[in-house]
Order: structure tokens, then sequence, then C-alpha cells
């Protein structure tokens, strides 16, 4: 749990300990200690069956803890029914009543807490000024189109000025642009309005773009959590560093460890010089992670003069605007992605032969890549998944970076 800092307000949502387990056996979620402040927009980033989403319903009130305590404004809500606990909640599915109007959507919330006609009015309408919807308040949810509803629902979690709103994959079921456009609306409400947001998603870039801090899950644990430049710069482990952002490993055998840096032998028998992470000792395992924008395509001469380098043979050249993807091949290492700005240089020839190079501090040495918990991420083994989609087709170079 991140202590507080002196003078710091108390947290707005406080998780204690907390744990989950649905068959006794299996916990879902481990020891959650989590701490989220008044105003902040915290996303809970995992693969599926990581314990986000249970996370959120546990906050919501829709599942009770096993275990430790939930705290909302210092008061212990564990046993609070989810109508109690004054919290906005967006579905991915919006959740709206089909034969209700758009301004009965969105007066829903108000008339359960038995707001007056006149004052429901005037927040109905100010909610769809907002939203921007304001001239299809009397069109019906199947009369509007997939990012109408999810303005709609986003209305109606915000129309009762709630103490937190909760979004559990609230983009999924839009198409790529739209997505990208309401992230950028729901983060520009949260700017103007200052309300307090958990967010749910399994996307990447989505948590990149539109978070204050994020919380990295896996097998119910949070493995990080930290702003999005930290966690890309600095992942703690092998799994947030292929989880967050694209990722190209290596690995080998700690060498030797001094001045923040720790030498790596490969299986091939090269040697790579790198920012010490979370290696045990000299003699263990490691991964060194590197991102494909920190790479350089190189001439063989060239490459002597840089500490890490490596021979490579170009696979594909992909160009998409701009900026290109070149998919080299490392002998002994598998594939290895680099990204180049358009601008910078011609596309290198498929099948030619270069070297890769990369600086010392753009190359972090971690624990070994355990494959069983990069289900579903980026980054496995000398590979590289350049779509976050996560189709059942598996890589794929028609890519999203």
């Amino acid at each position: 749990m991140q202590g507080m800092m002196p003078g710091q307000a108390p947290p707005l949502v406080r998780f204690a300990g907390v744990q989950k387990t649905y068959d006794g056996e299996h916990l879902v979620v481990r020891n959650l200690d989590l701490e989220i402040r008044k105003g902040e927009f915290v996303t809970l980033l995992g693969p599926s069956g990581s314990g986000k989403t249970t996370t959120l319903m546990m906050l919501a009130g829709f599942e009770v803890p096993t275990g430790g305590e939930i705290y909302l404004e210092g008061q212990p809500i564990k046993h609070v029914p989810p109508y109690k606990r004054d919290i906005g909640m967006v579905f991915q599915n919006y959740a709206l009543f089909p034969h209700l109007t758009i301004e009965e959507n969105v007066a829903f919330p108000l008339s359960v807490r038995k707001v007056g006609k006149a004052e429901m009015k005037e927040r109905v309408q100010a909610a769809l000024r907002m939203i921007k919807l304001e001239g299809l308040a009397r069109r019906r949810p199947g009369q509007l189109s997939g990012g109408q509803q999810q303005r709609v629902a986003l209305a109606r979690a915000l129309v009762f000025n709630p103490r937190l709103v909760l979004m559990d994959e609230p983009l999924g079921a839009l198409d790529k642009r739209l997505r990208e456009e309401m992230q950028l609306e729901i983060k520009q409400l949260h700017e103007d309005m200052g309300i307090t947001v958990v967010y749910v998603t399994h996307d990447q870039s989505e948590a990149l773009t539109m978070s204050d801090r994020i919380a990295v899950f896996n097998n119910g644990i949070v493995q990080q959590i930290d702003n999005p430049h930290a966690l890309y710069e600095n992942p703690v482990n092998s799994f947030v560093a292929s989880f967050v952002g694209e990722n190209n490993v290596f690995s080998g055998i700690a060498q030797s460890i001094q001045h923040g840096f720790c030498e790596v032998m490969l299986s091939t028998g090269h040697k790579l010089i790198a920012k010490m992470g979370n290696v045990a000792s000299v003699g263990s395992a490691t991964s060194l992670s590197i991102r494909p924008e920190r790479i350089s395509i190189v001439s063989g001469r060239a490459s002597v003069e840089m500490p890490n380098h490596l021979p490579a043979r170009i696979l594909k050249s992909i160009y998409l605007g701009d900026h290109a993807l070149a998919v080299l091949s490392v002998p002994g290492e598998g594939e290895v992605v680099v990204k180049i700005r358009s601008d910078q240089h011609d596309l290198p020839a498929d099948g030619q032969t270069v070297a890769i190079a990369f600086r010392p501090e753009d190359c972090l040495a971690l624990d070994p890549v355990q494959t069983n918990l990069l289900a579903g991420a980026s980054g496995q083994v000398g590979k590289i998944t350049l779509s976050k989609s996560r189709t059942k087709e598996g890589s794929s170079y028609n890519v999203k970076i």
C-alpha cells in the first residue's frame, strides 16, 4: 500500500488486505492494498482472469470480499449495499433501458433518489448538454449509435454527482476510431469535472492514454502501480515490461553487476550490457527488455563501435505512415522488431544482412520471462506480438503501436 505523504488528504478509496475467492481454494484477488485519491483517474489493467474486474465489482458492491476491507472516505463498505455507496457505474454493454427515452434513462438515478421534478429536469438537461446529445433527448437507445449510447450511459453515471465513477471496459464494443475519440472525451470530462474514476481495461494503449496511474494486475496480484511514463520506462518485472507497451526480449545469464548495470551472456555467446532491474544475482537467469523504438539498424562496421550489437537479417519491412516496422531474425534469439521513423531511412530490403544496436541505458535486465504469466501479453522470449488485439489467429504484422 502506498503511504500517505505529510499534509495529504486521506484517500477516497482504500483496499486493505482484500482477498476474493469463489471456490474457497483459488484466490482471484490476493492481499490487495491499494489507495485511490480524490480526482484521480486510476486504471486497473491486466489480462483476462487477472482480478481487475473482480476488484471493480467488489468496490461497486456487486461482489463481497472474502477477506480484508474496502474503505470509502474512511468508512468500511464491505457490507454496504451498492445503492447506498453513491457510486456511478458504466458498463461495456451500456445497460440502458430500451423502453425509456434518453432523458428518462439519464433521469433514472435521480428518480430512485427521489429528486424533485424541477431539479431533475435541470440536472438531466445539463447532463445531456455535457455529452452533446440534448437534441436527441426524446429518442430511445435503439435509435442511437454505439458511441451515442455510451455517452448516455456516462451521463447517467454522472447525473447524480457520485463520489466515484467506475467503468468496466466501457469502450470495448466500439470500433477503433470511435474508441479513440471516446477515450479523449472521457479524459476531458474527468479533468473538467474533477471526478474520481476507476477504469478497467485489458487494452494497454487505452490505459496509457487516459490514466493518472495504472495498476497492472496478474494472477490476482498488483504487479506495479505507477504513472504511465514510469510503467513504460521502468517496469519492475518482465510481466509488466511485456504487457505494457511493445517489447523485445532476450534471455541470458548475468555475468557481472556493477554501477547499476548488468553484463549478460546470451546462449549464442554474445554479451550485452543493460540497466540493472530485478536480477537476483550474478549467475542468475535474466530477461533483457528493449522497446522497438530504442533499437537501431546499422551496418556491420558501425555496430562494432557500440557496446550492444547483434547480427540480424531483415525478414519483413512494414510501412505504417509516420513510422515503419522492421521484423528481423537474430540468430539464436528469434524475431526482433525495430520501429523506424519514416523520414529517417529508406526501408531496409527483405533478406538484407545487418546488425542491430542499442545503448545499455535503453535495455533493462529483469527476472526471467515466465511464459505462463504472459498469456495474452506481447513480448514472449525471442518474439514479439505486434498486435494488442489478441485475436484467435495470434501474432499479426497488421499492427497498432
